[in-house]
């Protein structure tokens, strides 16, 4: 009997063109797994798109001297040709700026906020000296506190495999510039990942054929499950639908 097969590919960021890394990293695995699937009869949906939202596309339009949604035209239909031009096989290959996407995000924000799975908090956000824009976890780097590994990123520790906070960093400092950020309070809605963690366990334990190595590295991150930000001090992205945060 056939099945159904979600095939969830990343989303590439639209602020430049592809490169071998990218097509190794997501574009060949993605596609070998979605033919072997289909081959073997079963019903396979494969899904991505370009992401065309946050810091690194405005970092971007503003080095190009366009406006953002310029850039994410331009470089949707550069990155659109080159996985076309691979053969890759996608069912649906859409973009974050669609009105299906605005609506489809702003339906789950709001029925995770009706079911008491957000939270508001007052957080610490790093904010750019130079431009006042807000800086994105990824965007801040410095010495992790637990492991003293020099290229921790402000929200997590490639070296520890620990979760951070940019404010727990040792000499934070920007990617984009190099300067120190400023940080200030500001509050944000955030998703209850630790109210999930137990029904998340529940279910990791019932898996079978995944390997030994997956399963574990899967099981020791709700260990150190912490709420995680939904939303962003920037002007560019999906309007958070509820009242007085638009």
């Amino acid at each position: 009997m056939s099945k159904h097969v979600l095939t969830a590919v990343a989303w590439p960021y639209a602020n430049g063109p592809r490169h071998i890394g990218h097509v190794a990293g997501f574009g060949v695995p993605s596609d070998v797994f979605a033919r072997f699937q289909r081959m073997s009869g079963n019903k396979v949906l494969m899904v991505s798109g370009t992401d065309e939202h946050g810091t690194p596309l405005l970092v971007q339009a503003e080095k190009e001297g366009v406006g953002v949604q310029e850039l994410a035209d331009r470089y949707n239909r550069v990155i659109v040709e080159d996985l076309a031009g691979l053969g890759l096989s996608y069912d649906l290959f859409t973009r974050t700026t669609t009105r299906n996407h605005y609506a489809v995000v702003q339906e789950l924000f709001r029925g995770l906020n009706d079911n008491g799975y957000m939270l508001r908090q007052t957080t610490t956000g790093a904010i750019s000296p130079s431009t006042g824009r807000t800086l994105p976890d990824r965007f801040i780097e410095g010495t992790c506190p637990l492991c003293g590994a020099t290229d921790a990123r402000g929200d997590q520790c490639d070296n520890c495999g620990n979760q951070l906070d940019p404010a727990d960093l040792i000499d934070p400092r920007s990617k984009i510039n190099g300067e120190t950020p400023d940080f200030v309070e500001t509050e944000h809605f955030m998703l209850d990942l630790p109210a999930v963690a137990e029904a998340l366990e529940g279910w990791l334990t019932t898996r079978e054929g995944w390997r030994p190595n997956v399963l574990k590295f899967s099981l020791n991150l709700l260990k150190d499950m912490r709420p995680r930000a939904m939303s962003r001090d920037i002007d560019w992205g999906v309007p958070v639908p509820i009242e007085g945060w638009q």
